[in-house]
C-alpha cells in the first residue's frame, strides 16, 4: 500500500451555494468548514489546502438556538488600552450579519497561513443575491 499525497496545483475546485435561511449556525458552520478543508474528498490531505469554494446567502436569517441572540457576546480589540469593544449576536446581526458565521467558520478551520487560505474560499452574503453565477456553483446539502 502506498499513501498518495495530494498536492495543490492538482487540486479541483468546486463551488458550493448554500442558502441559510432558517438553518442553525453551528451546524451550517461545521458543514461549511468541512467542504472548505476539503474532507469530503477522498483524496484529502491535512496539510494542503483540497477544500472547494462555499457561498452562503441569505446570512442575516441564520438561526441562534437558545437564548444565543442576547446573551452570546463578540468581543475584538481594538489597540488601545482597556479598549475591548462587545457586541450581543442581535447587534452584530444588525450592522454586520456576515460576520457572525465567518466568526463560527473560522474557529473550525486550522489556525496559520493554511487557515486563512481556506477562509478565503468562504464568500457570505446578508441577501439572496451574489455576484458568482459566472461559477455555477451546486447547491450544498446539509
Amino acid at each position: 500500500m502506498i499513501t498518495k499525497s495530494a498536492k495543490a496545483e492538482e487540486v479541483i475546485r468546486r463551488w458550493f451555494v448554500l442558502d441559510g435561511k432558517e438553518q442553525v449556525l453551528g451546524r451550517v458552520s461545521t458543514r461549511i468548514a468541512s467542504v472548505l478543508r476539503g474532507k469530503h474528498k477522498p483524496e484529502f490531505t491535512p496539510h494542503v489546502d483540497t477544500g472547494d469554494f462555499v457561498i452562503v446567502i441569505n446570512a442575516d436569517k441564520i438561526k441562534l438556538t437558545g437564548r444565543k441572540e442576547t446573551d452570546k457576546m463578540y468581543h475584538y480589540h481594538t489597540g488601545w488600552i482597556g479598549h475591548i469593544v462587545s457586541r450581543s449576536a442581535q447587534k452584530l446581526r444588525e450592522e454586520k450579519p456576515e460576520l457572525i458565521i465567518e466568526r463560527a467558520v473560522r474557529g473550525m478551520l486550522p489556525k496559520g497561513p493554511l487557515g486563512h487560505q481556506m477562509l478565503s474560499k468562504l464568500k457570505i452574503y446578508a441577501g439572496s443575491e451574489h455576484p458568482h453565477a459566472a461559477q455555477k456553483p451546486e447547491v450544498l446539502s446539509l
